[in-house]
């Protein structure tokens, strides 16, 4: 009986040496640790910078979202078109007004790819100088890079004419009425197809010699159609005027005499 009280008190010294040992060696080895540390966030802005927060801010205000540094926010750009008209000839190149004032340019097809076709404005006989009787022909240039622009004429037997890209205008010689007229723009990579838009039938408009004459000649008939109508009119009050004469001629008689005899 003795020998097993001994045991258990012997027993119950050991459990506590082992919890007091194990506590100590627990209290050692957080005291030594290392501190923890949180990851830090990393935000991506609108211009692909960096820019660190700390997590503890994050986290003392977590429903307002960081700020950017007004350094790097993105500005906004209200760009305008160039003043540039694709009909006009020898303009300053849209690309260098986009690089002077930064206005926007219309798209272009690149000069590794044939032009679009042209567009022609009107084809214009020469009236007066030394070039009366030619023909000028007028285009507006395609939203492509061009090097040079070609006119063809309908059954000139295969020769054409070539004009430099800053160019909107050229002679041809004489045309009769009805004869088509082609405008191409060309680059390394080829040239334009024909277009319903890129050709263009002439018809010699009305000289202004002659429009004179034609409305001189309208104004002389309304003239004379105008005069027929008041001639009419006056007339027709006078034939009116001596009917009404002669009724009350008629209805006015003697009263002294009847038909019967005398009073």
């Amino acid at each position: 009986m003795m020998s097993l009280c001994k045991n258990l008190v012997m027993g119950l010294l050991f459990l506590s040496t082992l919890s007091l040992l194990h506590s100590h060696l627990f209290t050692h080895a957080a005291s030594t640790a290392p501190p923890v540390t949180r990851p830090r966030i990393i935000f991506m802005t609108g211009l692909g910078l960096d820019h660190d927060y700390d997590d503890d801010d994050y986290q003392d205000n977590p429903n307002t979202p960081p700020e950017v540094p007004s350094s790097i926010k993105t500005p906004h750009l209200h760009r305008e078109p160039c003043q540039y008209n694709p009909c006009l000839e020898n303009q300053e190149p849209c690309a260098h007004l986009s690089a002077q004032t930064g206005c926007l340019c219309p798209g272009l097809s690149g000069a590794d790819a044939p032009p679009h076709a042209p567009r022609i404005q009107a084809l214009l006989p020469v009236m007066e100088g030394d070039d009366r009787g030619k023909v000028e022909v007028q285009w507006c240039a395609p939203s492509s890079v061009v090097s040079r622009y070609r006119v063809v004429v309908e059954g000139s037997h295969g020769e054409v004419q070539e004009f430099g890209d800053t160019l909107r205008r050229g002679l041809v010689g004489s045309l009769e009425v009805g004869t088509k007229v082609c405008v191409e723009a060309l680059n390394n990579a080829g040239q334009s197809d024909p277009s319903e838009f890129s050709c263009k039938r002439y018809d010699r408009p009305e000289s202004s010699d002659r429009k004179v004459f034609v409305w001189v000649i309208g104004g002389g008939v309304a003239l004379f159609l105008i005069v027929i109508i008041i001639v009419g009119v006056i007339l027709w009050k006078h034939k009116m005027c001596q009917k009404g004469k002669r009724d009350s001629a008629d209805g006015l008689g003697n009263p002294s005499y009847s038909t019967e005899g005398t009073l």
